[in-house]
């Protein structure tokens, strides 16, 4: 991802923080009208409710924007830490499975034979 990339996508999600605190101060303005001791303004609750719900339909576009143009910079496509985790963790799995039948064999020995 280069400098300007960067740079813009920052941007972008430093604008969707903005929209972010404008929309809990929209939900805040619709819970202070739905306290007011005269009842609450069903046209602005209303207005207020749709400008919440669009603004949270473009923060979540915004968002799955920045998420796409994250996913396809991959500066790690070439590394082979995930292969190497997975052989640990079927190392770990054979050790623990050994160390069963290790524990499964001195039980069988514990006991006598009934061929016997």
């Amino acid at each position: 991802m280069d400098p300007q990339t960067q740079n813009t996508s920052l941007q972008r999600l430093q604008n969707v923080e903005r929209r972010v605190v404008r929309v809990l101060d929209i939900a805040g303005g619709v819970m202070e009208e739905l306290t007011n001791p005269s009842g609450p303004r069903r046209d602005l609750v209303k207005t207020l409710c749709g400008e919440f719900m669009q603004s949270i339909k473009d923060i979540q576009v915004t968002l799955r924007e920045e998420i796409k143009s994250a996913c396809e910079y991959r500066p790690f496509e070439k590394s082979d830490y995930n292969s190497r985790i997975a052989n640990e963790i079927c190392f770990q799995k054979l050790q623990y499975l050994l160390s069963q039948l290790d524990h499964l064999q001195n039980t069988v020995d514990r006991y006598p034979s009934s061929s016997d």
